[in-house]
């Protein structure tokens, strides 16, 4: 069973049960070890102590807060422990909100809730509630020595648990925002018929991290002393004429443009939607 990563009370109005958090995913990346190149030795780091200039084992290792330049106090583990909020071992439930209210830009890390030993039934009834309701929670909880705020959600199994940033945390980019005036009605229409004809069923496991598997097989080809070979460049022209980027994206997509460039030839002529390919591929093979 996997490693709990955080271990209390879920509570909202009179109703408590026991609950667990685990990590929901995890990124995966190639990590390498840094060598000594004469030897390839493995290199270590060193824990240096500037006032006597020796090394310092870490068992001599505190925490330290600088108030003033050069200046610290000393806070140890247990003093830490002391001024936990409640939340440390109670995650309240706060409010609930509509879903579709929740910006995602909010969300930060995922984790599986799960009902604890005697929660099986509350937690039931919540999961329910909140699928039926299309509500989210928004409750708050501390872990990971910061109080955070989170949305529960119901996932296809159970509640999902998502920590959120804080809105100081957002930032506010100046150059992000976009001029709509510019699009034409014309290039709308080709752009939501390519969109069309790339509709498919979100499937996450088709996708694969292409650079990590081209790590894997460079290592596998050194290990085998076999030469590197290097990934083609993708040539990425520039775009000059968008509504005949459009028209040629479309006919790559082996869609009719015929009907397309007729249609926005006209002002006010109204454009199908065309087919989705998932759509279409099912029907090939004999389905609905």
């Amino acid at each position: 069973m996997a490693s709990s990563v955080w271990k209390g009370h879920l509570t909202f109005g009179l109703v408590s049960f026991p609950v667990r958090l685990f990590s929901a995913a995890r990124g995966e990346t190639i990590s390498f070890n840094m060598l000594h190149k004469n030897d390839h030795s493995r290199i270590k780091q060193v824990i240096y102590c500037q006032a006597e200039d020796k090394p310092v084992p870490r068992s001599e290792l505190v925490k330290g807060y600088e108030y003033e330049k050069d200046r610290y106090v000393e806070i140890d583990e247990e003093e830490i422990k002391k001024v936990a909020p409640k939340t440390a071992k109670v995650m309240e439930i706060l409010e609930f909100v509509k879903s579709d209210r929740v910006d995602p830009i909010y969300l930060e890390s995922s984790y599986y809730m799960a009902p604890d030993e005697g929660g099986e039934k509350p937690y039931a009834l919540l999961f329910e509630a909140l699928r039926e309701s299309k509500y989210y929670g928004i409750a708050k909880i501390a872990m990971h020595n910061r109080e955070h705020i989170v949305i529960l959600r119901p996932g296809n199994k159970g509640v999902l648990l998502h920590t959120m940033y804080y809105a100081d945390e957002i930032r506010q980019v100046e150059e992000f925002r976009t001029d709509t005036s510019q699009v034409k009605e014309k290039e709308l229409a080709l752009a939501k018929m390519l969109i069309e004809s790339l509709v498919a069923e979100f499937e996450p496991e088709k996708y694969v991290d292409n650079y990590r598997l081209n790590l894997q097989k460079m290592i596998e080809a050194k290990l085998e002393g076999n030469k590197v070979v290097e990934t083609p460049t993708p040539h990425i022209a520039p775009v000059i004429d968008i509504m005949e980027a459009l028209k040629k994206s479309l006919a790559e997509q082996k869609k009719p443009v015929g009907s397309a460039t007729a249609a926005v030839a006209e002002e006010e002529a109204a454009v199908a939607p065309a087919e989705p390919v998932a759509k279409k591929r099912r029907r090939s093979q004999g389905g609905g």
